[in-house]
């Protein structure tokens, strides 16, 4: 047990009466000679952003989009061009979620800071609009290194001064300014400046060189797709451009429920279609081993933290993998009885209502599972159909924009399985389709390994300020 002595006229300096532990110990342990937030840093003005710049093409990076390296993968949006894939990032900025940033910020998480995402922004990332769960702090001198410092030296400071809740550490700038900084390291790093500098640049630009080649998942996806079956990935962009186009009034009448929306009578559609077509005459439903069916729904009642088995939600597949753990476990007597819903090895969950509609994720290790009332189940039968191709295949760019086009409703937009299992389906003998998930994975593996010899270079930085503080 720790136990550490406060007296009351000492907890009433902090304006919000804090009472953890580790913010009170680090105030005791830091009574040497430091410096205050405002000496090193302020915060920027808060920048405007039109809605002007949300109706063509820009980057928005969340949390989820840095990794501990601090390198973000921000997504591309268009208010313009809106895909259910992203639906929750537009959700979220039309509720005032983005921020802009400028060359010098540090971009600090609000919510995990233990987690190391923070961002340094370079004018390789001025063009990239923030969640608002990040503080933006600007450093008055070495801004570099104070970045990098925050990463290592100082990281236990800012931690200490985060509010310890029951699930996990948050920060606010409040309490960000209450961060101290021991001078004599602080005037070791600005005496040791050029040298600290010239060193975090060499490693700098070798990683930057190699981030280069990073790729995401979705563009070695689209990739593998566009070179087999050769799409035309720049006419399909272009044809979503086009917001006017003309229809015959028998075009209403093509479809068995005469829909009128312009969504889904639009050219790219058509377009998409139509590539599809010259790949195959074959449909999902010739693939399958069982019939696509909607999961089971739950009662609060039926989770049962001593079960064996787990419920799996569109919140479960949100990453695009399934995700488990025992807030999901159901009792025995709900798994016996919903049975005819259960998951295997190589089946595919697919959110078929909602924001999440589309997102796709595919089970790779047996576990007893329930699937969700608002997801589907989709099992290829494993002779004809490799299920990862049919898995990657549900994820390509324009599975993903049939789905845009072929969704119902107002309020809760849904997709059902009689409209899935009519889509085409690529007709490939098995060796061809391993060839593809060879390729993917193959470029997956690639990646990983760029993504391995980035983080060494950046732990070389870290190197780089701590050795100097320890000479």
């Amino acid at each position: 047990m720790k136990i550490n002595n406060v007296d009351f006229e000492k907890l009433s300096y902090e304006k919000s009466f804090r009472s953890d532990y580790d913010f009170h110990k680090y105030y005791q342990n830091h009574l040497q000679e430091y410096y205050i937030f405002y000496d090193l840093f302020c915060f920027p003005e808060t920048k405007i952003i039109s809605e002007e710049q949300l109706y063509c093409d820009f980057k928005y990076c969340e949390i989820g989009n840095v990794d501990k390296n601090g390198n973000i993968t921000p997504v591309v949006l268009n208010f313009n061009e809106r895909s259910l894939i992203n639906e929750n990032y537009y959700k979220k900025i039309e509720k005032g979620d983005i921020i802009a940033a400028e060359k010098g910020d540090i971009l600090i998480s609000k919510v995990r800071p233990n987690l190391k995402k923070f961002v340094l922004i370079d004018e390789d990332m001025e063009d990239v609009y923030f969640t608002s769960a990040f503080i933006r702090i600007k450093p008055k001198k070495i801004p570099e290194i104070l970045y990098h410092g925050l990463r290592t030296i100082f990281y236990e400071n800012l931690i200490a001064v985060s509010r310890q809740g029951k699930g996990y550490p948050t920060i606010n700038e409040t309490d960000i300014k209450e961060v101290r900084f021991n001078k004599t390291i602080i005037d070791q790093l600005i005496d040791n400046k050029d040298a600290i500098e010239k060193k975090i640049s060499e490693t700098l630009k070798t990683a930057k060189k190699l981030s280069l080649e990073l790729r995401s998942l979705q563009e070695i996806i689209d990739s593998a797709f566009q070179k087999k079956f050769v799409f035309d990935y720049k006419k399909f962009e272009k044809l979503k451009e086009e917001k006017n186009y003309h229809l015959e009034q028998q075009d209403f009448g093509n479809n068995l429920d005469l829909r009128f929306s312009a969504k889904y009578h639009r050219p790219a559609g058509a377009f998409v279609k139509k590539q599809l077509a010259g790949t195959t005459d074959k449909k999902i439903k010739h693939f399958l081993a069982a019939p696509i069916v909607l999961g089971a729904s739950i009662s609060p009642e039926d989770f049962d933290e001593r079960g064996e088995a787990y419920y799996v939600s569109m919140a479960t597949i949100k990453t695009l993998e399934i995700e488990l753990d025992e807030t999901q476990l159901v009792s025995d007597s709900f798994y016996q009885a919903k049975k005819d819903k259960t998951l295997e090895k190589g089946d595919i969950v697919m959110a078929r209502s909602g924001v999440a509609i589309g997102k796709t994720a595919i089970v790779k290790e047996d576990f007893k599972g329930i699937f969700a009332d608002f997801t589907m189940r989709i099992r290829f039968d494993s002779q004809k159909y490799n299920p990862m191709f049919g898995y990657y295949y549900l994820r390509s760019k324009y599975f993903q924009y049939l789905i845009e086009l072929y969704k119902k409703g107002l309020q809760n937009q849904n997709i059902f399985p009689i409209v899935m299992q009519e889509f085409p389906a690529p007709d490939l003998l098995p060796e061809e389709q391993q060839k593809i998930v060879d390729e993917i994975e193959r470029e997956i593996g690639k990646q990983k390994g760029l993504y391995s010899k980035i983080a060494e270079l950046r732990s070389q930085i870290n190197n780089i300020i701590e050795e100097t503080v320890c000479k």
